[in-house]
């Protein structure tokens, strides 16, 4: 009992009343907390209903679709994608990631018929998806086709090559930048690995040709198929490359990095230090620098498999891999050995595969010249393949297509069996010129007696190709002058290279060639020309062929015309080149032909581009001799308007330069351009208009193109402002030619001589051609020059007409208004330099011959004449003839009503002249 009470007495129960709250313990914990609401409007938002196709499906029930297990069910999942997103192309970019996934993932799916609708669908994506939006998922791609090209089921390996089909269409650097894995996948699709019997060891595993019957295709057929994309990869592993080809003769790209933009230099503007030139060493597009360091490649940095076929180690691996697999393929299509005479005609079937091999082959070899050890890995190729291919490729060279080819005309193709086409699209052609090409980059200076054999075979092939007339397309030259050019690299001297040069001359002379086949030959030619004219002059040896290819050149280009533009910018500037290097049979030809390039009516100058204007018109400073003839065709091409005035005053620059007034310290040559014609040609540009057109001119009667007025036997022809702009700027071009000569008393003579020969007696002068006379005398005029009287009174009369002009301008003329600062400065210029030019024009304001509606506009003159600062000193001296002037409009207008024109005229008369001021003031007209 004690125990249990005691018990109780430690752990006694509380008892609590009735109605009363229990206490808070000392240790509760609050469990109290306060929420308020968070406004998330945006995601609150309900998404608009999905896009569907016509089946009421969208996005979300179509990618679901794609894990079904019915093969139906996925099959109608991806022609409904297809249809959705051709209707609805925004949803691509919406869910551009599960798109992606769920297509990849049925690339090796079981069924045929999905396969193929993922193939369409790929294909349909490929068009509207862009490199950088695909790059993130394209992993994932990869793993998906090379997990179906390695795949056991031979139909989803066939349908692989379908998908890389549409990813080398679309998306090749991508696609290359996955090299290693996929070209161990092409190796596996043709062949298997098999264990040498010679090793022991499983160190090296040789592979070997595979043969599956259950294939729908023959072996062969499946080589064929494999190889072809091989070839397609290693393509795009070449063209994704940074380097360029070192060949020269490659066709034509769209690249922007393949067109060398000249630089336009200003030397007014250099001379400023307002433009700065950059110069590159050896005139290349990258400066060069000379420096015993070398920055490291990024490459260097990566992994082995990163680099893919840029690395040397995985290059050459790759080729001992794949050159005897294709070597097999080689032998299984070739012709037995041993067959008749006719042992090199192949099937059309077997000559597909072998142009394959020959392919990929080629493009190996291109890759092994991207590495810095060129020498090196020619050298290892020559030594561990050259006596194969001289075995297996050289045997039964060259070769041809057993097909028979039916010939709708009886001379539609002309030419050996060697250069036809089949119907099957099968260039055997080109098969043999890729062999040439292999082989010959094999060959060298050093190994010419031991090649000796076959290089001959060659060399005879080339020749007899070029030679037989038959129709070549872009590819098929394009190999054949690559060939060419490695012969002549290969063996240097004369007797060798001369009938090369002489069979490629043949195919050059060829009618109705294709722009891209006569590009090519005009690129092969311009190489060789600049790779003999870099010889020293001690051993350089003149090729004939290669002469009379330049001296052709000009006659080309000036019976091309307009027919090719992009083809007379070839030849313009091979031409340009030869001309700068002083060739002397092409400088003769140019000479010859020059009447008939820089004709101004159907000259090839006046027909071609600005830029090919700029480039003919340079050619002009290489012409050994400028007659008579000539310079007057440049002055009508100068004055014509039919190429800028920028580079009419260009030409009239350098046809400065060869005069004797340039100021060279050295001789000029002898008989290069006449001082007579060279002032003649200076003369007839600033008049702008030709004698027979001047003569026309007289015949043109009342407005809108004659200006005329009672008070001047000059009336003015108004040309059109376009006309009239470019002639103001060759005139100051010509002014400015005219002062640099030494004797500007003799020069003015000149000037002087002309005028009063073939303007003064002209009733009709064109606007331009008077404002031109006046700026040139202004230029010439000094103390030592003697002007005569019929000049005075020419150029008086001029005055007068295009003052009068002026002020007669209505204010809607928009285009003549145009031309009031530059003639109203030439005007006020002369005047203020010939004082007797001016009074002459004073005397000629007979006020009592005009009409009444010719008085205000006399008045006006008048006083703008007096208000000009510079005319102020020269209005005083002829004050007499200003008030007799004055007085004679008084005496017509008497008895009538003063109108303010008059009242204004009286003004400035007393304000200016009958007060005798001092000093002129600077006051300046402004009409």
């Amino acid at each position: 009992m004690t125990k249990k009470r005691k018990h109780q007495e430690d752990f006694q129960k509380v008892k609590f009343k009735v109605g009363k709250k229990k206490p808070k313990l000392e240790n509760a914990t609050d469990t109290t907390f306060k929420t308020k609401a968070i406004q998330i409007p945006e995601q609150l938002k309900e998404d608009g209903v999905l896009p569907t196709q016509n089946r009421k499906l969208n996005i979300k029930d179509l990618l679901s679709q794609m894990h079904h297990y019915s093969p139906g069910v996925k099959h109608n999942a991806l022609l409904g994608l297809k249809d959705l997103l051709s209707q609805y192309p925004f949803v691509i970019d919406a869910h551009l990631s599960n798109i992606i996934s769920e297509v990849a993932a049925v690339f090796t799916d079981k069924d045929s018929g999905v396969r193929r609708a993922a193939v369409h669908l790929l294909q349909f994506l490929a068009s509207k998806i862009r490199a950088e939006q695909i790059a993130p998922f394209f992993p994932l791609v990869s793993a998906h086709l090379s997990s179906a090209m390695t795949h056991i089921s031979e139909g989803i390996q066939e349908d692989s090559l379908k998908v890389l089909d549409v990813l080398l269409e679309a998306y090749p650097a991508l696609l290359t930048d996955r090299s290693v894995i996929l070209l161990k996948n092409f190796v596996e699709l043709i062949s298997h690995q098999q264990l040498s019997k010679k090793l022991k060891s499983r160190d090296k595993l040789s592979w070997m040709l595979s043969v599956n019957p259950n294939r729908r295709v023959t072996s062969q057929q499946w080589r064929l198929n494999v190889l072809t994309r091989l070839k397609k990869f290693l393509q795009a592993v070449v063209d994704g490359s940074s380097e360029t080809e070192d060949e020269g003769l490659q066709e034509q790209k769209d690249s922007p990095h393949s067109v060398r933009n000249p630089i336009c230099i200003s030397w007014k503007l250099h001379a400023n230090n307002q433009q700065h030139i950059q110069l590159f060493e050896n005139g290349g597009l990258r400066p060069k620098i000379n420096s015993s360091f070398r920055l490291r490649s990024l490459t260097s940095v990566m992994d082995s498999a990163e680099k893919g076929l840029s690395s040397a180690e995985n290059l050459k691996g790759f080729i001992e891999i794949i050159i005897p697999l294709l070597i097999e393929c080689w032998i299984e299509a070739s012709p037995a050995q041993s067959a008749p005479i006719l042992g090199n005609l192949l099937e059309s079937e077997s000559q597909q595969l072998m142009q394959q091999v020959l392919s990929i082959i080629h493009l190996l070899w291109k890759l092994t010249k991207r590495h810095d050890e060129t020498y090196k890995m020619e050298l290892w190729l020559r030594m561990n393949y050259l006596v194969d291919f001289k075995h297996h490729f050289m045997r039964h060279f060259p070769y041809s297509v057993q097909e028979t080819v039916k010939h709708k005309k009886k001379d539609s193709f002309k030419g050996h069996k060697n250069c036809m086409t089949s119907s099957n699209n099968v260039d055997h052609l080109l098969l043999n010129l890729t062999l040439c090409d292999i082989m010959v980059s094999l060959a060298s200076t050093s190994t010419l007696q031991t090649d000796s054999g076959w290089l001959d075979m060659i060399r005879k092939f080339v020749t007899d190709t070029l030679q037989d007339g038959s129709k070549l397309n872009s590819k098929q030259v394009n190999r054949l002058l690559g060939v060419t050019w490695r012969l002549m690299q290969i063996q240097q001297n004369k007797v060798a290279t001369e009938p090369l040069i002489k069979a490629v001359y043949t195919l050059y002379q060829q009618r109705n060639l294709l722009f891209p086949v006569r590009t090519l030959l005009l690129k092969f030619f311009s190489r060789v020309y600049q790779k003999e004219d870099l010889r020293s002059q001690r051993i350089r040896s003149r090729s004939k062929v290669l002469s009379r290819w330049l001296a052709g050149l000009p006659q080309q280009l000036a019976l091309l015309g307009l027919r090719n533009p992009e083809l007379s910018n070839q030849l313009i500037d091979i031409i340009h080149s030869a001309a700068s290097r002083s060739n002397k049979e092409l400088l003769q030809s140019l000479q010859a032909t020059a009447a008939r390039i820089y004709d101004p009516l159907e000259g090839t100058l006046v027909l071609l581009p600005a830029e090919a204007q700029r480039r003919l018109v340079q050619l002009v400073y290489f012409l050994p001799c400028l007659p008579a003839s000539l310079l007057a065709c440049l002055s009508r091409c100068c004055i014509m308007g039919r190429m800028s005035s920028d580079l009419a005053a260009t030409l009239i620059g350098i046809l400065h330069m060869r005069s004797s007034f340039a100021g060279w310290k050295c001789q000029v040559q002898e008989n290069s351009m006449n001082d007579v014609d060279y002032f003649s040609f200076l003369f007839s540009t600033l008049i702008g208009f030709s004698r027979e057109e001047l003569t026309s001119l007289q015949g043109i009667r009342g407005k809108p193109h004659i200006s005329q007025t009672q008070l001047s036997p000059i009336r003015l022809y108004l040309t059109d402002l376009d006309q009239f702009l470019h002639h103001w700027a060759v005139t100051e071009m010509i002014c400015h030619s005219l002062s640099t000569i030494p004797s500007q008393s003799q020069c003015f003579d000149i000037l002087q001589t002309g005028i009063c020969k073939y303007l003064v007696g002209l009733v009709v002068i064109p606007d331009s051609t008077a404002g031109s006379v006046l700026c040139a005398i202004n230029k010439l005029l000094d103390q030592a020059c003697i002007i005569s009287e019929n000049l005075h009174k020419f150029l008086a009369s001029c005055c007068y007409s295009l003052l009068y002009f002026l002020l007669t301008l209505d204010k809607e003329d928009a285009e003549h208004l145009q031309k009031r600062d530059m003639l109203w400065g030439s005007c006020i210029s002369a005047l203020a330099l010939l004082p007797r030019l001016l009074r002459l024009m004073l005397q000629s304001l007979q006020v009592s011959r005009i009409c009444r509606e010719e008085l205000p506009v006399v008045a006006q003159l008048l006083r703008l004449l007096m208000q000009h600062g510079q005319l102020r000193s020269h209005m005083i001296t002829n004050e007499f003839l200003v008030q007799q002037i004055i007085k004679d409009i008084m005496t017509l207008k008497s008895g009538e009503v003063q109108e303010q024109w008059l009242t204004d005229l009286h003004y400035c008369f007393n304000i200016y002249l009958a007060s005798h001021p001092q000093t002129p003031g600077p006051i300046n007209a402004v009409y």
